[in-house]
């Protein structure tokens, strides 16, 4: 029986995967291994549109695939490779983008949001695209601020396969539970984020004693209640990353708190997170000290992806009408 494929990937920007990408994204990735044919790439194209320092990049490139097998991937499972390591992406990319309206690519909210950028940010969704549909993917697990690229992505397909024939898997968003939505420490009205970082941010790589120092101070509310309430998002976003820590539902939690102050509540979400991710530190350390496993991983990843790239530019060299070189 043929496994599903799905396919995702996670930019090397920023100082690595917080909170917010392991408990909503990775640690998601780790379990799908077992049910589907999953590609899993490192979106270094992707960071170019925030022109990163050189040497910075190819750190985090490397840094970041270190994070991802520390985090539960498996390489002799799935497909795990650099985005720039398969040339056929960019090129998929420009075929897709020709098939795109301006004012379909406008819409974009990514791009709205930010009041504009480079022609690269601006390309991104449709890049993006060529990723996803370049390995026929069947789904994709997104979150809400990626849906409106999904859909374009879909848009995309059924376009090319209508105009040149049945190329494309459409791909479907990856049937997932809920993931939480971990807020920032210092603002809870706002999520967890790459870019804005601070205090409010928990790098999965954190030292414990950085990690509790940012724990214990987080924004709280008035009163000394622990519980989830709309008039207490602080501590809500306490109690949710404490019940994705410990498997622990928020009720459990807000009975064991019942009676207690912040202090005692905010020591065991340190407690539990330092937990969490000491096997990761420790096999991320491990990792990083031997860059050469890491460059296989990748060359072998890439061999795997480009098998099947090749194969689907194939296809669609010939559909469009580009002459194959002799």
């Amino acid at each position: 029986m043929t496994r599903p494929r799905v396919l995702s990937g996670i930019q090397p920007t920023g100082p690595g995967a917080h909170l917010g990408n392991y408990l909503g994204a990775v640690r998601n990735w780790a379990v799908m291994q077992d049910e589907n044919d999953c590609f899993f790439f490192i979106a270094n194209l992707h960071s170019l549109t925030v022109t990163p320092d050189p040497a910075f990049l190819r750190e985090r490139t490397r840094g970041a695939l270190a994070e991802l097998l520390a985090m539960g991937l498996d390489p002799a499972r799935s497909t795990v490779f650099a985005q720039s390591h398969v040339h056929e992406h960019p090129e998929l990319a420009w075929v897709l983008g020709c098939l795109t309206g301006f004012g379909e690519a406008s819409r974009m909210t990514q791009f709205k949001d930010k009041g504009g950028g480079s022609v690269g940010f601006f390309f991104y969704p449709v890049l993006q695209a060529a990723d996803i549909l370049m390995y026929q993917a069947d789904a994709v697990p997104v979150g809400e601020d990626q849906r409106q690229h999904l859909e374009l992505t879909r848009d995309l397909a059924q376009r090319f396969n209508s105009r040149y024939g049945e190329t494309f898997t459409v791909p479907a968003a990856y049937a997932q539970r809920p993931a939480a939505r971990i807020k920032d420490l210092q603002e809870p009205s706002r999520k967890m984020s790459k870019s804005i970082g601070g205090n409010g941010t928990i790098w999965v790589l954190d030292e414990p004693t950085v990690l509790v120092k940012k724990v214990k101070s987080a924004v709280t509310d008035t009163g000394r209640e622990v519980r989830a309430a709309d008039d207490k998002p602080g501590v809500t976003n306490l109690l949710t990353i404490l019940s994705t820590a410990t498997g622990k539902e928020v009720t459990e939690l807000e009975k064991t708190y019942d009676g207690k102050g912040y202090g005692d509540f905010k020591a065991d979400v340190a407690d539990a997170l330092v937990e969490m991710f000491a096997p990761v530190r420790e096999r991320y350390a491990e990792l990083v000290a031997d860059p050469s496993y890491l460059d296989t991983v990748l060359a072998e990843g890439a061999a795997k992806a480009r098998a099947v790239a090749v194969t689907t530019m194939s296809t669609v060299r010939e559909r469009i009408g580009l002459l194959a070189p002799q």
